[in-house]
């Protein structure tokens, strides 16, 4: 019977390691959370940069996955696996988005509005949306180029042709017959001229001390023009003027601009060349392709860690019969709404538990010839957890390590996730039977959790209940109470 319930054991922990590797795949998989959705397709002019298990986004967050993309009668096509819970309508459109400047693409969708007909399984999106591009660009170049030829040739035609040259020659005509009548009217208006020189000349006569004023005044300017814009002495200790200093700067900064300029031109020539990491780059169409996915793996890495939300738990439960107080630190990192990675700090006055079974051989005549010994060892260690957790509706399921050995649960949320019941099976090696225990929490203020339940079911003589209170928040709650905290309390 011994062996046969050490196969059942052997057994059972292959199930269980069979349905982790399962649940962690599903963790690791781009396509998670599109399980029970529907396929639309659409056809896009160029899907360059997009790749299948690319992701579909709307709003900035991700509702589906690439699922193939092919060419279909000499189209692009692309078919698109959505997530169950989100819709689209006949109205909604569709394009590819650039997420960096290396050619990476994602394929952005607008649902459309609910007043037209709900896509279901197999429709196809028949919008598409405008997106800027450089082919675009280039071409808008193109047209430009185009209308300054065309000005050109305007212009060459009208004056570079044998009627421009005639129209050129009739304007110098008029302007020598222009000039001829003005000496003309000058000499018949000569005396006339005179009398007004004259004039002016009394005038200036009694405006001399005026004019000696404005003289002083212009020549005052000029000096303070000259102390700005002169050069100074240097053996006499003088300083160049502000503007002269000014212009100086400006200099050097244009020699420094030209040299910088001619390492630009340098530097563009040896990557035209495809010398360097940089020419390489820009030639090699593996190393791109290479740095596109490197690119993409840290985008995607980066975006995860940014996304992660951090949850803290203080927890503290009294067992009624053994009359001991059991306290937890737990926390928990989520990725997502529907996923989390927890780690807990269990200080238990069971303490740690470890069976250890030897077959023991005697010659011993009161002895059987071949007995089994088993040492149980109890030692008032820290028990740890780490768990992957996974939400599908009403339900979190969890697997991995729970208080030092191997454990799987099961949540149930209810109320708005207020009211919690709660399943862990754990302890498999420790006692013959698996630890069991149930909990029912429930928030009944802000953070803060009141739990109950029984602990270790199946074991009659090791059942106990308890009942605890839980501190529970997250980075939002963090932030809130952080500034009603005192300067001194940090």
């Amino acid at each position: 019977m011994p062996e046969f319930s050490r196969a059942a054991r052997v057994g059972a922990m292959a199930i269980v390691l069979a349905i982790a590797v399962m649940v962690g795949y599903r963790f690791i998989s781009r396509a998670t959370g599109t399980s029970g959705g529907y396929m639309v397709y659409a056809y896009l002019p160029d899907m360059t940069g997009v790749a299948p298990q690319s992701r579909v986004m709307i709003s900035g967050i991700q509702v589906g996955v690439v699922d193939r993309i092919w060419l279909d009668q000499g189209r692009a096509r692309v078919d698109i696996k959505m997530m169950p819970g989100v819709k689209l309508y006949d109205n909604a459109a569709i394009g590819k988005r650039a997420t960096s400047l290396i050619g990476e693409y994602y394929v952005v969708l607008i649902p459309g509005t609910p007043d037209q007909r709900q896509l279901e399984d197999g429709d196809e999106i028949k919008n598409l949306l405008e997106e800027p591009s450089i082919q675009s660009l280039q071409g808008q170049i193109a047209e430009i180029l185009k209308d300054v030829k065309a000005v050109t040739n305007s212009l060459k035609n009208t004056v570079g042709s044998d009627k421009g040259q005639d129209n050129i020659d009739k304007i110098l005509k008029n302007l020598a017959e222009t000039t001829e009548q003005l000496n003309a009217t000058v000499k018949e208006n000569r005396e006339a001229v005179k009398g007004t020189l004259a004039n002016v000349n009394a005038i200036t006569g009694d405006a001399k001390p005026q004019i000696s004023k404005i003289l002083e005044n212009i020549k005052a300017v000029t000096d303070d023009v000259r102390g700005f814009t002169g050069k100074g002495d240097p053996a006499a200790g003088g300083a160049p003027g502000e503007i002269r200093k000014t212009l100086e700067r400006i200099d050097r900064a244009s020699a420094s601009l030209e040299s910088t300029l001619g390492h630009a031109d340098n530097i563009a020539a040896r990557i035209d060349r495809g010398e360097g990491t940089v020419g390489r780059l820009t030639k090699d169409e593996t190393l791109i392709n290479e740095v596109e996915t490197v690119v993409q793996d840290v985008g995607d890495l980066v975006g995860g860690i940014g996304r992660v939300q951090t949850v803290v738990g203080l927890r503290t439960d009294y067992n009624f019969l053994a009359n001991t107080v059991k306290s937890y630190v737990e926390l928990r990192l989520q990725p997502s709404v529907d996923k989390y990675y927890m780690i807990q700090l269990v200080n238990d006055p069971r303490g740690k538990t470890s069976i250890e079974q030897t077959t023991v051989d005697t010659t011993n005549p009161n002895d059987p010839p071949s007995y089994r010994e088993t040492r149980v060892t109890t030692t008032n260690d820290f028990r740890i957890s780490f768990q992957f957790a996974k939400r599908l509706g009403p339900f979190t399921g969890r697997f991995g390590i729970l208080e030092s050995t191997g454990g799987i649960g099961l949540d149930l949320h209810l109320i708005d996730d207020r009211f919690e019941l709660r399943q862990d099976l754990f302890g498999f090696g420790e006692q013959l039977a698996p630890r069991w225990r149930i909990t029912l929490g429930y928030e009944f203020l802000s953070m803060l959790w009141l739990l109950g339940g029984v602990d270790d079911i199946i074991t009659n003589d090791r059942r106990d209940y308890f009942v605890g209170l839980q501190l529970r928040f997250n980075d939002e709650d963090l932030k809130t109470i952080l500034p009603f905290v005192p300067a001194g309390g940090l």
